[in-house]
């Protein structure tokens, strides 16, 4: 999906299409003024004069996405506001809803499967599409079947796509930025050379910014450059199992088949706060939010039907170093009372005396609800006391 968040904010604000608009943070002071001060007016009828702009914004948000006419500027997604405020302070700022994104996101995925049924989701504005066996998906290169889809899916809500047609998933990822937005980009196996090859390495799906430092390093600026290196010299300095899977990938060779089924490994829910927070003298405000994380993360569980065994927790202090903790119960659990007390119990086993500018919650060991009740495989350390703990019936924990 183009600019996914961004979009959507536009679809219920027309009247900010073709300004630079920047997604990212919480819903602020400012944001709520807006909207009280024009209670009853169509949201659409609020004048573009009266939105928070980010030269104001002041805090450590970043930006979840940006419009076109933002990124022109040289803004993009994971960068501090802060930052992102001296590039462009004259874009307008909005909060994220992920509310809103995640209807949207099941719509448009429902108008994609009733195209092409062989879908697999790869988060809420991406997917995999194998159209191999769908009738007229061949036509044209598969280029037919890629304006049915991003018509499809404009019609149903108002939303632009870019589509990259590939013989496998590797390549068709790449191909899908080639000409945002509302592109369609074919890349057949004898357009290797010619599209592929020119790229730098990062445009390859998995190849990180510390392998790219790397390779370029070792003046491998190019996906060309990294296919002409010998897979033996790629293990040697990669790894065996990196190393071979980087020559496969510079040869645009991918045999991974779209799933359409997977499990998810955990759910979690963080934060980073707007200013550094401390566990004594900001006591409240932290288990406001710690509490809010876990009740966030266990009506996760709940909407997608799961439930979990080990619960643990992220925090990062002020000098950016990042510590997790987590224990495992002896039953699962999608209870956000009994979520907050696991996770309570981690803190125990971490330094508070610190300032912290992250906390985050994660429930792993997932299963379906309703699933029969199984013997634990593995079992922490601590878990016997913690279980001890919260038998004990005690509502209150001492930390937050």
């Amino acid at each position: 999906m183009d600019a996914f968040y961004a979009s959507v904010e536009l679809l219920r604000y027309p009247q900010l299409q073709g300004l630079p608009v920047v997604i990212g943070g919480r819903r602020r002071r400012d944001d709520d003024a807006l909207l009280q001060d024009h209670a009853g007016l169509p949201l659409a009828e609020i004048p573009v004069a009266d939105f928070p702009l980010l030269k104001d914004y002041t805090g450590r948000g970043v930006i979840t996405t940006a419009t076109y006419a933002a990124r022109q500027f040289g803004v993009g997604s994971a960068m501090g506001l802060m930052k992102a405020a001296k590039l462009c302070p004259q874009a307008i700022l909005l909060p994220v809803d992920f509310d809103e994104y995640r209807k949207y996101s099941r719509r448009f995925k429902e108008v994609i499967t009733e195209i092409a049924p062989v879908m697999e989701d790869r988060g809420v504005d991406e997917v995999y599409i194998d159209f191999t066996d769908v009738p007229g998906g061949q036509r044209d290169g598969g280029r037919s079947l890629a304006r049915l889809i991003q018509k499809s899916i404009f019609d149903a809500t108002g939303l632009t796509c870019s589509i990259g047609v590939a013989p496998n998933k590797l390549i068709a990822k790449m191909a899908s930025e080639f000409n945002k937005p509302k592109g369609i980009s074919v890349v057949l196996p004898d357009d290797l050379q010619a599209l592929i090859w020119p790229l730098p390495c990062r445009k390859i799906n998995g190849v990180g910014p510390k392998t790219d430092e790397k390779l370029q390093a070792h003046g491998i600026q190019t996906i060309g450059e990294l296919a002409a290196r010998e897979p033996g010299w790629l293990i040697e300095h990669f790894g065996r199992s990196y190393g071979a899977w980087l020559h496969e990938a510079a040869w645009g060779r991918d045999e991974r088949p779209v799933v359409t089924e997977s499990e998810p490994v955990s759910l979690s829910r963080e934060t980073t706060f707007e200013r550094d927070l401390h566990a004594v003298r900001d006591k409240a405000e932290l288990g406001a939010i710690f509490t809010s994380l876990c009740e966030r993360v266990a009506a996760d569980l709940q909407r997608k039907g799961y439930e979990g065994r080990t619960i643990g927790i992220k925090l990062r202090y002020d000098d950016f170093k990042s510590v997790t903790r987590d224990l495992t119960l002896e039953h699962y659990t999608a209870d956000a009372k009994t979520l907050r007390q696991a996770a309570g119990l981690c803190l125990k086993r971490v330094d508070l005396s610190r300032r912290l500018r992250l906390l985050g919650v994660r429930v792993g060991s997932l299963r379906r609800q309703g699933t029969e009740d199984v013997a634990p495989q593995q079992q922490f350390a601590p878990a016997s006391a913690s279980l001890s703990a919260m038998d004990s019936g005690a509502d209150t924990l001492p930390l937050f």
